[in-house]
């Protein structure tokens, strides 16, 4: 390097001097604002041309203020806070001028004697010659000079401008790559919103299918719940008649157990008689009785095998495989189900009435829209050759 930064004492300046310079400074061009000022509502200040720049990166296929056609407004990002300013169809010029900022920036011209940054330039001294401040700009090298080094000194030979000229440059180039990324910075966070939102869309249709086929599984165990309580009366009402009729048989066998062993006792007093005359009237009526007695036919029982309940087994392994093959529905299988006049929502209803005999759903499962579609996959050739 040829130049040296020496730091000169500056007359007419105060610490409050540079504090004030450095609240009016432009984020974008990072120069002085630059009238006129526009307050975006998030209460930054930028220059207009450089809230131009940075709204027309942002909104490409926004009409210019001179354009015949009428645009719908746009919007951008502060590039401050990243507050997202919403604009109308006046783009940056329907945003509120700043009088108060422009006005300081009149009074802090009037009163400070130098333009931004002539402090840092001041102070910029070449390094060979001393008493020569660095005023131009190798092209050839890339480095700031001075006037002597052009003229005499290493850059006698290089290709130089106006350091005044590359500085303004260097800066426009540098506000402008600034614009691009404040611009893709809005597309990225435009483009992160957009995937957030499906994000979230995702998490809402997966618990409102998720609550959907537990309705349509709590349809099915309603099914099955109703069907295995008449099961269970069919079953209840043959064990009553049976058990009725048994329990009736024994009644009458006890009583004819009864009635006979009284006529035993009776038969067994009238035996130990001791007179002949008294027996004899006696044993005539006690022979009759013990011979209707006899002549009584018990032959009356349930037949063998009649306490056995095994015809009320039910083969539910068909059931079984069906409901383990159950499937969410394709388009294909529900145009076709709604082909055959049952519609996509009474398909697995046709299914389960093939197999169960089942019941009306309860109250609150009735077929709606939206709910999952169910299915059975394609049972296997096995399968089907065993059902």
């Amino acid at each position: 390097m040829n130049f040296a930064v020496g730091f000169k004492p500056l007359l007419g300046t105060s610490q409050s001097m540079d504090n004030l310079e450095k609240q009016l400074i432009c984020p974008i061009c990072l120069e002085m604002f630059t009238k006129p000022v526009v307050i975006l509502p998030c209460q930054h200040n930028l220059c207009r041309k450089c809230a131009n720049d940075i709204f027309q990166a942002s909104n490409p296929l926004w009409q210019s203020r001179g354009s015949t056609s009428v645009s719908s407004g746009g919007r951008f990002r502060c590039p401050s806070c990243r507050h997202e300013v919403v604009l109308d169809r006046h783009g940056v010029y329907g945003l509120q001028r700043n009088l108060l900022v422009e006005n300081i920036i009149d009074i802090y011209k009037q009163e400070s004697s130098r333009p931004l940054h002539a402090k840092a330039e001041q102070q910029l001294m070449c390094e060979e010659h001393e008493d020569e401040k660095i005023n131009i700009y190798c092209l050839t090298c890339e480095v700031p000079t001075c006037s002597m080094c052009k003229v005499f000194g290493a850059h006698k030979d290089c290709e130089v401008a106006p350091l005044t000229n590359i500085y303004k440059r260097q800066k426009g180039e540098l506000s402008d790559g600034i614009a691009m990324l404040v611009a893709g910075n809005d597309r990225i966070q435009a483009i992160i919103t957009q995937m957030e939102e499906i994000c979230k869309t995702i998490e809402d249709n997966a618990r409102r299918q998720k609550q959907h086929l537990c309705l349509r599984f709590d349809s099915l165990y309603s099914i099955l719940e109703e069907r295995k309580k008449e099961l269970l009366l069919e079953i209840g009402r043959e064990q009553d008649d049976k058990l009725q009729r048994v329990r009736g048989l024994i009644r009458q066998y006890g009583d004819h157990l009864e009635v006979s062993s009284k006529l035993v006792e009776s038969a067994i007093q009238s035996m130990e008689e001791p007179q002949m005359a008294v027996y004899l009237q006696q044993a005539k009526e006690l022979i009759k009785k013990i011979t209707d007695m006899s002549k009584v036919s018990m032959s009356s029982h349930p037949e063998p095998g009649y306490e056995s309940m095994d015809h009320f087994t039910v083969n539910i392994d068909h059931v079984a495989e069906m409901l383990r093959t159950i499937e969410f529905q394709t388009d294909a299988a529900g145009e076709d189900a709604e082909q055959e006049g049952l519609g996509p929502e009474r398909g697995l209803e046709a299914e389960e009435g093939d197999h169960l005999e089942g019941t009306d759903a309860p109250e609150g499962t009735e077929d709606g829209e939206n709910l999952p579609r169910l299915r059975p996959k394609p049972a296997s050739a096995s399968h089907a050759g065993q059902h």
